[in-house]
């Protein structure tokens, strides 16, 4: 079984430091590793990605932050600060993605490098970032999935439990089944993709978020912590299916195109 610390956070000289903020900083540096090392060993752009590595990082986070609190604006409204309490965790994949693709487009116009690649260059990292970034969720104790049995099954303390499974104290953990399903997702795109669609600028991309999508509605099938509903359907489900036609329909046009 698996048990969430505590407390999610230690102490350095008086000051909290969440295991949260540990973990998402980590992620960012091992997927910005990963791009640069793409980037320089497959396209020769030497210095590119630390040139905007920041920006990007910086837009993908307040992308991904401002995306949970509309999700979420009700537990917002009341107490705006708390939007700027990133150590507590709260971030939506979505609109990091989303506030990133922002940032590439004025990047690639300053640098006079085609945007599609840029986006194929940073969508390698993306899963092993992914991965990493989604054990922020069991320090926090959060996006967890249906009561379970088995004997991998995290316990989640009271406080943290839905009110309709209050009783229950095993959940599946959905983090570790995202993080492993990401880690397949790289896999999949280093061994089978890249070297197949690397001068097909966007490709990548497209196939990417197809993966990632699917993974993503797998997962959510199982989890109990949507707050945003569209006809009775989570919203993230509902951005993931949107995200496999627009990528799908991408790819077919650049192969009629070719």
């Amino acid at each position: 079984m698996l048990v969430s610390p505590e407390i999610p956070y230690i102490t350095v000289f008086g000051f909290n430091i969440f295991y949260y903020g540990i973990i998402l900083a980590l992620a960012i540096f091992v997927g910005i590793v990963i791009s640069n090392r793409i980037a320089i060993r497959e396209y020769f752009l030497y210095g590119l990605v630390p040139n905007i590595a920041t920006s990007v990082i910086i837009g993908g986070i307040i992308g991904a932050r401002l995306y949970y609190c509309l999700l979420n604006c009700s537990m917002y409204i009341s107490n705006p600060i708390e939007i700027f309490a990133l150590r507590e965790g709260g971030m939506s994949i979505h609109g990091a993605i989303l506030g990133g693709v922002i940032v590439l487009l004025y990047q690639a116009k300053k640098h006079n490098v085609e945007l599609l690649k840029l986006c194929d260059i940073f969508a390698m990292g993306m899963p092993v970032a992914q991965a990493i970034g989604r054990w922020g969720n069991f320090f926090n104790s959060e996006a967890f999935g249906l009561p379970t049995t088995l004997p991998w099954g995290l316990y989640i303390r009271p406080q943290y439990r839905p009110e309709r499974f209050f009783n229950s104290e095993y959940f599946h953990p959905t983090f570790l089944y995202e993080s492993v399903l990401d880690i397949l997702l790289f896999v999949v795109l280093y061994k089978f993709v890249f070297n197949k669609y690397k001068d097909n600028s966007g490709c990548i991309t497209a196939i990417y978020l197809i993966l990632y999508s699917v993974i993503r509605i797998l997962v959510e099938e199982i989890r109990v912590d949507c707050v945003k509903y569209v006809y009775g359907v989570p919203f993230p489900l509902v951005v993931s299916v949107i995200l496999i036609i627009f990528a799908s329909c991408f790819l077919v046009l650049k192969r009629i195109k070719d």
